[in-house]
């Protein structure tokens, strides 16, 4: 899962960039003009954003994410902490606040309530023959023995399931699964894969030459 994070406090952002990397794929800038680029480039699965940023305002940014139809889900983390600006945020279209300070378990634990309401898996468990994801927990077992996944594994075989079926190109898994301050050569997905195949069956997932890779669904 790839996040964007906006904010313009040095300390703050860098805390928060370091910690949320060990889950997600992260990329921070520190303001909404410089988000808004990269949301033109990056299809993001959430985005955690300060309000008060130096030049054009979190609000702003927002209120123009869902007039272009955006429905990325956002989560405001903000000091402006009264009943009334909390919410000004929430009818700008976001789909949680936060007030600084902030312990930073809750804010994971929003993190995963917004992932889990994305597109159209709303489950916390996924299935694919013998292979059970549990995203919530941050598990995984085939035929009932746990498996042990790296973070990328994991979000990698997490995508191939949700997307069972489809075939992904390696592009499509690098911008999902990356940030621009991982350093990853291009063989990287097929190393990942490989693991990721050892770890339960080969037969798992098919490679599409040229094209990518794919959980088919079973007959």
């Amino acid at each position: 899962m790839r996040l964007l994070l906006i904010e313009d406090d040095i300390h703050l952002g860098k805390a928060l960039y370091e910690g949320l990397r060990e889950d997600y794929a992260c990329d921070w800038f520190r303001n909404a003009e410089d988000g808004e680029l990269a949301l033109q480039q990056v299809a993001y699965d959430i985005i955690v954003l300060d309000i008060n940023l130096p030049g054009k305002t979190g609000l702003a940014l927002l209120e123009g994410l869902r007039k272009s139809d955006n429905l990325v889900p956002v989560l405001i983390l903000s000091a402006r902490d009264t009943a009334a600006q909390r919410v000004e945020g929430l009818d700008a279209g976001a789909d949680d606040y936060l007030v600084k300070p902030f312990d930073y378990d809750e804010l994971l634990a929003r993190l995963r309530v917004l992932g889990r309401r994305r597109g159209q898996y709303q489950h916390s468990l996924l299935r694919h023959r013998d292979i059970e994801l549990d995203t919530a927990g941050r598990s995984a077992t085939r035929a009932g023995k746990p498996i042990t996944l790296s973070n990328k594994e994991f979000e990698i075989l997490r995508l191939l399931m949700e997307n069972a079926g489809r075939c992904l190109s390696r592009e499509q898994i690098e911008e999902k699964i990356y940030d621009w301050s991982d350093e990853f050569g291009s063989n990287t997905v097929e190393v990942h894969i490989s693991a990721i195949r050892r770890k339960i069956g080969k037969e798992s997932i098919r490679t599409m030459r040229g094209i990518g890779y794919i959980m088919e669904l079973p007959q």
